[in-house]
């Protein structure tokens, strides 16, 4: 096959790192490694400078990438948060430090070597010590607003020990974390739930601070270690002496900082941390390296994306080459079949492996694995071994056939399919395949869905091994008797159980839908479709193309809708389900009047006196229409504290007038407490 031309292999890379990008920043689910994705970055930016004519904006090269999500407000950073170049060897840090020296005319320079920590960037806005902002570092120049859950993490402080010295106003950048404790404490709850589990606790990080609960995110309990203070009236002229500030107004700065005079100890810094640190509560995937005096690194400059008075030296994963015995295959919740690599056992990173993830059949193919060959090991994010590579060389004509991924379901023997789009290979018998009724049991008592919190996976995992139930309806049966099973010390759990059973027959139907586990019918789909269709029944009879015109909802989502209610096990768990007096319909809703009717409103911001939903609720009952995003449309802002700067400038540019809190209340009748007007 002929080689590509150098302009297809740039569409080629774009293409392929965008697609890398999304999967680390916004699905923060990582399929290559870092040092990978910088070759492949490296790669594209070469080609791109020998053939200036391919020139494209949006090309992976002109960008930092971005973990914005559509949940939060969008928060323009006062100063860029530009990313650091990577290197993976002595070679780029000695080229690194001749750089400095050269650019600093042979004057004499330190080096502050710090560790690299493995977690989701950060920017702290603090006004006369109180902490007022907090933003994620997004593309670079536009983050998301995370304030809220910022406030839960203890050790970052939310207002500063007076008489310490702090300016006015400051900014401060550092890295969330998940410590390694609390990670593995919440891997062990997501295994027993059949969750998928975290890859590294970087990911756990970025996903738990973008959670809508904010007592669900201080629960997991994450922790912060801040290294980079920047502000106009800060008393220091070098970076180190900024970082002792910092740890002297309250903030948590690493103990592990050194000042270098020289590249030896720059390398000597490098290599005691390569082997200790593993012994670290937090990540670390390298040591960072900046200039330290201030005057510098403003000598240095930037470059279009970097600082050139800064590096990060990133580890390289360690790998181990072991024997691949055979391939298991194991069902989660939503029948998705995993392969699972069984290994003769190597030590790897300080723990022994005897098992590695293969993900879906695709990985499978892309290895050619076969039975009996040896495979490179490494720790994705070092705490999930999986298999990078064969050594082929060492394949002999006695070792096993090529590995096909299994047809049926290991625990039912089903037929597997594969649907189009997706990786993964599911079990379509969801009401016979016990992982699967697991699952949805799971997902049926959870929080979100019909919150029976007295009854955990646990305990439903040991009453379908009882044979008390076989699908979400028996728990409407359940009785203390059955469930003490002749233990009298059980009566008072039992009873629990059963009261919490009985109370969720109160649930509303939209999350009564939801908790029927439909697939691709996540909460905000199933409450469009309880609000639109308005009963089980009518919901039930519906076509694919009625199913569309709910808002929101599309072909993916009205077919497998459609398909659901067309199995006979699933309409009948349905009519168990309202003869146990389950929620099967919408209660009227209650218009409070139509002070509102016809307008189109946005929120934005934090309130005193209800929360975002309690108003979006309180539009919709007066007639209004809530909306997301400000557009000519939109007839005003209902603007609180802390509003988004972007839609800010937004709202301004078009027009759009703001109405504080008290004025929206004053419209709907209310009256609270005055509070001043921000407009």
């Amino acid at each position: 096959m002929a080689e590509p031309t150098p302009q297809a292999r740039i569409t080629e890379l774009r293409d392929e790192l965008n697609r890398h990008n999304y999967n680390y920043y916004v699905l923060s689910n990582p399929t290559i490694s870092d040092q990978e994705f910088d070759a492949l970055l490296h790669e594209l930016a070469t080609l791109e400078a020998a053939h200036p004519e391919m020139f494209d904006a949006n090309s992976p090269t002109q960008r930092v990438g971005s973990d914005l999500t559509n949940e939060f407000e969008h928060i323009v950073h006062e100063r860029p948060m530009l990313s650091l170049g990577n290197t993976y060897n002595r070679e780029d840090v000695s080229e690194f430090y001749q750089r400095v020296k050269e650019g600093l005319d042979g004057d004499p320079f330190e080096i502050c070597c710090e560790l690299k920590y493995d977690g989701l960037s950060i920017s702290l806005i603090y006004e006369d010590g109180q902490l007022v902002r907090a933003a994620t570092r997004g593309d670079g120049v536009r983050g998301d607003d995370v304030t809220a859950n910022v406030r839960t993490i203890r050790t970052i402080p939310l207002s500063l020990r007076p008489g310490t010295g702090f300016p006015n106003r400051f900014e401060i950048r550092g890295e969330v974390l998940m410590p390694w404790e609390r990670f593995n404490a919440l891997n062990h709850e997501r295994e027993l739930r059949e969750e998928a589990l975290f890859a590294n606790p970087r990911n756990a990080a970025s996903g738990t601070l973008k959670l809508k609960s904010s007592a669900e995110v201080a629960r997991r309990r994450l922790d912060a270690y801040l290294y980079f203070l920047l502000g106009d009236d800060i008393p220091a002229t070098t970076h180190y002496e900024r970082l002792l500030l910092a740890r002297k107004w309250g903030f948590r700065v690493s103990e592990d900082v050194k000042l270098a005079h020289s590249l030896e100890e720059i390398y000597a810094f490098i290599d005691y941390w390569d082997k200790r640190r593993s012994s670290l509560p937090v990540a670390t995937d390298g040591i960072v390296l900046k200039v330290n005096s201030l005057a510098q690194q403003e000598e240095l400059g930037f470059t279009a994306k970097t600082p050139r008075w800064a590096i990060a030296y990133k580890f390289q994963a360690e790998q181990a080459l072991t024997r691949l015995l055979s391939v298991s295959y194991q069902v989660g919740r939503t029948g998705a079949v995993t392969p699972v690599a069984n290994m003769e056992p190597v030590l790897l990173a300080g723990t022994v492996v005897r098992r590695a993830s293969l993900h879906n059949e695709d990985v499978i193919r892309s290895l050619d694995l076969h039975i009996g060959d040896f495979v490179r090991v490494e720790k994705a994010g070092e705490i999930i071994p999986q298999i990078v590579g064969v050594d082929t060389s060492r394949r002999s004509g006695k070792d096993g056939e090529p590995i096909a991924f299994i047809t049926e379901c290991p625990e039912c023997g089903a037929h597997l399919i594969r649907y189009e789009g997706e990786a993964s290979t599911y079990c379509p018998n969801d009401t016979r395949c016990r992982p699967q009724i697991l699952g949805k049991i799971e997902h049926f008592i959870s929080r979100d869905a019909m919150d029976i919190s007295s009854l955990g996976p646990e305990t439903a995992d040991s009453f379908y091994s009882r044979g008390l139930i076989r699908n979400v309806a028996d728990l409407y049966n359940l009785t203390v008797a059955e469930i003490c099973g002749g233990y009298p010390s059980r009566i008072i759990s039992a009873r629990k159980i059963v009261e919490s059973v009985e109370q969720s027959k109160k649930v509303g139907f939209d999350r009564v839908l939801y908790a029927l586990g439909i697939r691709f019918v996540g909460r905000v789909a199933a409450r469009q479709l309880a609000r639109t269709f308005r009963t089980m029944d009518v919901l039930k009879a519906a076509s694919e193309e009625q199913l569309q015109r709910a808002e929101g909802i599309g072909q993916t989502i009205a077919k497998s809708i459609v398909a659901w209610f067309a199995q006979d096990d699933n309409r009948k768990l349905v009519e168990r389900l309202r003869e146990a007096g389950v929620q099967m319909e919408m209660p009227e809703e209650v218009t409070s009047g139509d002070a509102l009717a016809g307008k189109t409103i946005v929120i934005s911001g934090t309130f005193a006196h209800h929360s975002r939903d309690e108003y979006k609720l309180l539009i919709e009952q007066n007639g209004g229409r809530n909306a997301s995003s400000i557009s000519s449309k939109t007839s005003f802002v209902l603007a609180g504290d802390n509003m988004g700067p972007s839609k800010m400038e937004k709202a301004r540019s078009l027009g759009v007038p703001f109405v504080s809190e008290t004025e929206f209340l004053l419209m709907l009748g209310e009256k609270p407490a005055q509070q001043p007007s921000l407009f």
